[in-house]
C-alpha cells in the first residue's frame, strides 16, 4: 500500500528487462531460424505470464508508484491472457515469418514491447499512465506493420495505421486533459470520487467523455472508428494481422473499464448512451460489409468490428436506472467474450498461417475450397472457430453471447430487451459468412490439389487451441466464475 511498491511493476520490469536482453543476444545468433532468440523470447513470456497469474491468486489490490500503477486481480488476470494469447501468436507466427524474411531479432523485441505496453496499459491507475501503455503499444504495432519493407501493400496499410492512430490517440488524449481540467486530477479514483460530488463543470465533462470514448472506439476498432481494420488487416503481413487482431483487445478493454467504469461510473449515462450507438452501428456495418468480402483477412476484419460492437453491448447495461446492482453481471460477462473472442481468433488467423506457404498467402476464402478433402482436420478445427464466431452451440462463442444477451435482458427495461433481440438478428445475418466458409471447405472442388505441409509443433497448437473453443464452450463456469471475480474485486476497489 505505500507510494514507491514496486511490487506492481514487476512483471512489466521483467518484461522490458527481458526485451532488451533479446535484442542483444539476437546479434550474435548465427541461426537463419533465429531458434535461441526465439525459444528465449517464449520462455520469457511465460515467465511474465507465471508472475501475473502469481499476483491473481494472491487476490490483493496493491497501489504503488504514487498511486499511478495498480496490482488487481482484473489487471493480472487480463495481462495473463494476453501475455499467453502472445506465447500462441509468436509460435504460430514463427514458421510463417520465416519464409517470408521477416524472421528477424525485431519481430520478436517489437513483441515483447507490445505486451509491455499491454501490461502497462492493465495496471494503469492514472491518466498519464493510460496514455504511455497505449502509445508504447500502438507505436510498437505500427513498426510491426511495415517490417516487411519491400511489400508495398504493408507499408500502405502501416501508414494508414499510423496517421488513423495517431488521430485516435489525439481524441483520447484531449478528452483525458478535459478531464482533469474539470476534476483537477489525473488519478483514476480521484476523478470518481470528484464526479461523485457533482460540484464540477457538466458541460466540460460530458465533451470530455466524448472524446475519450472516441478513443476508446477506435483501439477497438468499432464504427465510426473502423476505417483502418479492413485495411490494416488485409495489409498487414498474417502473423502482424494477428498481434493485432488478438492481445490489445484484452488492453482496449482494460482500459475501457479502467476509465469509464473505475473513472466515469458517475457519468455512465452519458458514455451508456455512446456505447448502445457504437454497438448497434458496429453490428450492422461490419456484418453486411462481411457478407460483401472475397478476401478471408478482410472479412475477418469486418467480423472483428461485429464481435467488438457485441462485446459493447454488455458494456451499456452496467449502470441501469441509476443503480449499479447488475454491473457484475454486465462487465464480467462483457470480459468473458473479449476473452473467448481471442482465443478463437488466434486460432482462426493461426490456421491462415498454416496454410500459407512461400510466395502464397492463403487469404482467399476460394484457397479454402475442397480442404475437407485435402485436410480433414485442419477442416474440422476451421469449422469449430467459424460455429465459435457465429455463436453456433456447444462452442465457447455461444455461451458468450448468450451471457452478453442474458446481461441485457435481466435489466428488465424494454429498451434493453429491443437491444438484445436486435444484437440476436444481426447474428443471424453475421452466421452466414462464417457458415459460407465452412461450405467452401466441404462442398467446393478444390482450385489447389496440394496438401497443407505445415510444422508439426504448430499443427499441435490449433488442435489444442481448437480443443479449448469447445471445452470452454462445453464447461464455460469456470472461466465466466473467474471474470466475475476479477470484476467484482475491481469494482469493490
Amino acid at each position: 500500500m505505500t507510494a514507491m511498491n514496486w511490487l506492481v511493476v514487476y512483471p512489466e520490469a521483467l518484461l522490458l528487462l527481458m526485451a532488451c536482453v533479446v535484442a542483444l543476444v539476437d546479434l550474435f545468433v548465427t541461426d537463419p531460424q533465429r531458434r535461441p532468440t526465439f525459444w528465449l523470447t517464449q520462455l520469457s513470456l511465460a515467465a511474465v505470464a507465471a508472475l501475473h497469474l502469481h499476483y491473481y491468486d494472491g487476490g490483493a489490490t496493491v497501489y504503488g508508484m504514487q498511486r499511478m500503477m495498480v496490482s488487481d486481480p482484473m489487471g493480472h488476470l487480463l495481462a495473463f491472457f494476453a501475455a499467453v494469447a502472445m506465447i500462441v501468436t509468436i509460435a504460430y507466427a514463427q514458421p510463417y515469418i520465416a519464409s517470408r524474411e521477416m524472421l528477424k531479432g525485431e519481430f520478436f523485441t517489437l513483441s515483447m514491447f507490445v505486451l509491455l505496453g499491454i501490461g502497462v496499459m492493465c495496471s494503469a491507475n492514472n491518466f498519464l499512465v493510460v496514455y504511455l501503455g497505449l502509445e508504447l503499444m500502438s507505436l510498437s504495432l505500427y513498426a510491426l506493420v511495415a517490417l516487411r519493407r519491400d511489400h508495398g501493400v504493408s507499408t500502405e496499410a502501416a501508414m494508414k495505421y499510423f496517421v488513423l492512430g495517431a488521430l485516435a490517440s489525439g481524441f483520447l488524449l484531449y478528452g483525458l486533459s478535459m478531464m482533469y481540467g474539470a476534476t483537477r486530477s489525473l488519478d483514476i479514483n480521484e476523478v470518481f470520487t470528484a464526479i461523485g460530488t457533482g460540484r464540477i463543470n457538466g458541460t466540460v465533462l460530458t465533451f470530455g467523455v466524448v472524446f475519450v470514448v472516441a478513443g476508446l472506439a477506435f483501439k477497438l476498432g468499432v464504427v465510426p472508428f473502423h476505417m483502418w481494420v479492413p485495411d490494416v488487416y488485409h495489409g498487414a503481413p498474417t502473423a502482424v494481422t494477428l498481434l493485432i487482431g488478438g492481445a490489445p483487445k484484452l488492453a482496449a478493454f482494460a482500459i475501457t473499464v479502467r476509465l469509464l467504469v473505475e473513472g466515469m461510473l458517475g457519468l455512465a449515462v452519458d458514455w451508456q448512451q455512446m456505447m448502445v450507438v457504437l454497438a448497434v452501428a458496429s453490428l450492422v456495418i461490419g456484418n453486411l460489409a462481411a457478407i460483401a468480402q472475397t478476401n478471408l483477412k478482410r472479412m475477418l476484419a469486418y467480423s472483428t468490428i461485429s464481435q467488438m460492437g457485441f462485446m459493447l453491448l454488455g458494456m451499456t447495461a452496467g449502470v441501469v436506472s441509476g443503480n449499479t446492482l447488475s454491473a457484475g453481471n454486465a462487465y464480467s460477462s462483457a470480459m468473458f467474450y473479449v476473452v473467448t473472442y481471442v482465443l478463437t481468433t488466434l486460432g482462426t488467423f493461426g490456421l491462415i498461417m498454416f496454410l500459407s506457404r512461400s510466395g502464397f498467402e492463403s487469404e482467399e476464402i476460394t484457397d479454402l475450397a475442397g480442404l475437407g478433402k485435402r485436410a480433414p482436420w485442419l477442416a474440422g478445427v476451421m469449422t469449430l472457430f467459424m460455429f465459435s464466431l457465429a455463436g453456433v452451440p456447444p462452442m465457447v462463442g455461444f455461451y458468450a453471447k448468450l451471457a452478453i444477451l442474458q446481461a441485457l435482458v435481466t435489466t428488465n427495461l424494454a429498451s434493453y430487451i429491443v437491444l438484445a433481440v436486435v444484437a440476436v438478428m444481426l447474428s443471424l445475418v453475421g452466421a452466414f459468412y462464417y457458415l459460407r466458409v465452412v461450405k467452401v471447405m466441404y462442398f467446393d472442388e478444390p482450385v489447389d490439389a496440394t496438401r497443407p505441409a505445415g510444422s508439426g509443433g504448430v499443427s499441435a497448437l490449433l488442435a489444442v487451441n481448437g480443443a479449448a473453443v469447445l471445452v470452454f464452450g462445453l464447461l464455460p463456469g469456470g472461466l465466466m466464475a473467474v471474470c466475475r471475480d476479477a470484476i467484482l474485486r475491481a469494482l469493490a476497489t
